[in-house]
């Protein structure tokens, strides 16, 4: 098999298109790319669906630390505190657990609802996923809404701004644009973070994993982790770089209206008449 009819079996795979046996024997360098390529897919589901739900959940969180009713606050503090205060493969297993517990089946206003898709790995680790970043994202843009300048907030409320249009027109872009560079590191850290999902409780969806399901395939097989791990690294360091500059785009999208901070030529203008 050449390397093309390799990518045209394998590429898609892991969500279930092209060939179902793995490659038993004669384990090629093409091979080892494409099959972890296409777990890659999982792994790129799983950070994008849950920085995009988490993006505003911790928008709400943040927003919600600041409250001054208890009732409100006190809730977003714990909910920060426990996704930050505990690791992040604890909650995968702890989760599991409590999904595993819940009635396969129950009627809820007369109507029957199944809950055994909870335990798979694209419905429940994506909810760790998404709550974990949630609790990080969210204590990202509580501190840069407080570190928003006082004098900001008050030529707002000079110009008759206050309440819900004031947090809209003013605080909420604030927060991002003094947010946005940790909220940049989350993004990758998260993505780091979705090659735990292999090891917690959470089956693959029919045995098609990530690429780290593939790389450990590779590994068990071959006896030499040196080859299949490094392409792993290899992906994970391109979808970073994507990372970064999607998100530095947005960065500078964010601060169009603040003066360039590209240096000034330097001008040569000697004094030739005193």
């Amino acid at each position: 098999m050449t390397c093309w009819e390799t990518i045209q079996a394998y590429s898609l795979r892991s969500i279930g298109i092209g060939e179902n046996l793995l490659p038993r024997s004669d384990f090629t360098i093409c091979q080892q790319f494409t099959l972890i390529g296409s777990g890659l897919i999982w792994n790129l589901y799983f950070g994008i669906l849950a920085l995009v739900f988490g993006f505003f959940l911790a928008n709400a969180v943040a927003l919600a630390r600041t409250a001054r009713n208890p009732l409100i606050r006190k809730p977003a503090e714990w909910f920060v505190f426990v996704f930050r205060g505990s690791p992040l493969f604890i909650q995968f297993f702890l989760a599991y657990e409590a999904l595993v517990l819940l009635p396969k089946e129950f009627m809820l206003f007369g109507v029957e609802i199944n809950t055994s898709w909870t335990t798979r790995a694209w419905a429940g680790a994506l909810l760790v996923l998404f709550l974990n970043t949630a609790a990080y994202s969210a204590e990202i843009f509580h501190g840069a809404l407080k570190s928003i300048p006082k004098g900001d907030l008050e030529a707002a409320e000079a110009y008759g701004l206050t309440g819900w249009k004031k947090f809209i027109r003013i605080e909420w872009p604030t927060m991002l644009r003094l947010g946005w560079p940790a909220y940049t590191n989350e993004a990758i850290f998260l993505f780091h973070a979705t090659t735990l999902v292999y090891f917690s409780g959470f089956p693959a969806f029919a045995q098609k994993g990530d690429a780290l399901y593939y790389a450990n395939y590779f590994a068990d097989k071959t006896f030499n982790p040196f080859i299949p791990y490094p392409i792993v690294a290899f992906y994970f360091i391109l979808l970073t770089l994507a990372v970064t500059f999607i998100y530095g785009r947005v960065n500078r999208r964010l601060n169009r209206h603040l003066p360039s901070n590209s240096r000034m030529k330097i001008r040569l203008r000697p004094n030739l008449i005193r």
